[in-house]
Order: structure tokens, then C-alpha cells, then sequence
């Protein structure tokens, strides 16, 4: 498990085509000494499996399913990605809850500065707009985000100078993918809501509110 505040950006240094897989070969800026073989990390929003490290370069497998659903595919020898190891239980739950599994991929449509901050539009497949919520929280490319409107199926974002910093997202261009993961709760809301015999159409306060899950003060 993850919180969606990224550590720090990693570079891919080499990647290997193994049939139908991959395997990265990425830079981290931190030791590695915590790392063992076996442990999750998230790149990019993934979250994937280090099978080997030399020195500071850890080696991770993508799958066939991985390459097909999520943006790692796409990585190219040089590029940078953003990178969190798991969540220890005495660490702090600084973003939301991120698990690493991808829901889907979102397309930029709109960037935009101001000042020192950026703003960023992103389109969000149909099946999965239903899952997010004004003020609610989303991970994008792995950054746990607070999303600020929400425009028929597009979100907008604004993104602060420290996480500009720390992560990818200020090198994004109109145009790019990135991975998409919902906040897990409102997933397991629909869940519970569907098994009572309810099909809802959208998790809104005042829908959660009608059904029993927030209470009126």
C-alpha cells in the first residue's frame, strides 16, 4: 500500500524486452539498503516488484497485462518516473490510501501556469468518473491529488511548487497519458451500495447522505 506522496523522481536506464514482458532498470536516488528483493514499489502509479538491485539501480518486471493497461509500456531509456516505496505502519498517511492498481488511463487536455503554480485538465475515461468527487482525492501517475472541479468527464487539477518539484507532472505536455487510480473507499461504497440491490449512478454527498453513510449534524 502507498499514500500518493512521491518520494522522489527515478530514470529508467535500460529497459529489456522479454517476449511479451519488459524489464526496467531504474535509477533511484535514495539507498537502497531498505529495499529488499520482493518489495513493492510504485512507478509511475504501478505498482511493481524489485526482482533485482545493483548499486543504485533497481530491476522491476512488467508484464504483458501491465504494458497493455497502464502507461509503463510506453517508457523510453532516459525518461524519468515518479517513486514511492510501500507504506510502513508507523509512517504517516500524508495523501489517501493508493494501492498501485491502475483503473485506467487519463489524457491532459488543458495546462496551464499560474505563477509558480500549474493547472492541469485531465479527461478521465467514462466508467471511471463516477468514482471521483469535488474535493475528493485521486492518484495520478502515483501523486495523491485533491481534485478541485469536475466538468462532465474531465477533472481539474492544481498542483503545488513542492510536488512540481518532486515529481513528473510539471514535464507533462497537452496530450500525454497518465495512470489513473480512483480512491479505493468510494469503490467499496458502491460495493456495499450494489449489494443491498442499488445500482448507483454517482457517489455524491447528497446520494451518500440519503443512503445512511454521512449523517446530517
Amino acid at each position: 500500500m502507498f499514500t500518493g506522496i512521491v518520494e522522489d523522481r527515478g530514470r529508467v536506464l535500460k529497459i529489456e524486452f522479454r517476449g511479451g514482458a519488459k524489464r526496467l532498470f531504474i535509477e533511484l536516488p535514495f539507498d537502497l539498503t531498505e529495499i529488499r528483493l520482493g518489495d513493492s514499489i510504485n512507478i509511475d502509479g504501478v505498482c511493481l516488484t524489485a526482482v533485482e538491485k545493483k548499486g543504485q539501480v533497481v530491476e522491476l518486471d512488467l508484464s504483458p497485462e501491465t504494458i497493455e493497461r497502464t502507461t509503463l509500456g510506453n517508457l523510453k531509456e532516459g525518461d524519468e518516473v515518479n517513486i514511492e516505496r510501500a507504506l510502513r505502519p508507523i509512517d504517516r498517511l500524508g495523501g489517501h490510501i493508493v494501492t498501485g492498481h491502475i483503473d485506467g488511463i487519463g489524457n491532459i487536455t488543458e495546462k496551464r501556469w499560474d505563477g509558480r503554480f500549474l493547472n492541469l485538465k485531465i479527461r478521465i475515461p467514462n466508467q471511471l468518473i463516477k468514482y471521483i468527487v469535488p474535493k475528493g482525492s485521486i492518484a495520478i501517475d502515483g501523486v495523491s491529488l485533491t481534485v478541485n472541479e469536475i466538468e462532465g468527464n474531465e477533472i481539474k487539477l492544481a498542483i503545488i511548487p513542492f510536488t512540481i518539484a518532486k515529481t513528473t507532472l510539471g514535464d507533462k505536455k497537452v496530450g500525454d497519458k497518465v495512470n489513473l487510480e480512483t480512491d479505493i473507499l468510494a469503490k467499496y461504497v458502491e460495493s456495499l451500495i450494489s449489494q443491498k440491490g442499488q445500482t448507483p449512478k454517482g457517489l455524491t454527498l447528497s446520494f451518500l447522505k440519503e443512503h445512511g453513510y454521512i449523517k446530517e449534524e
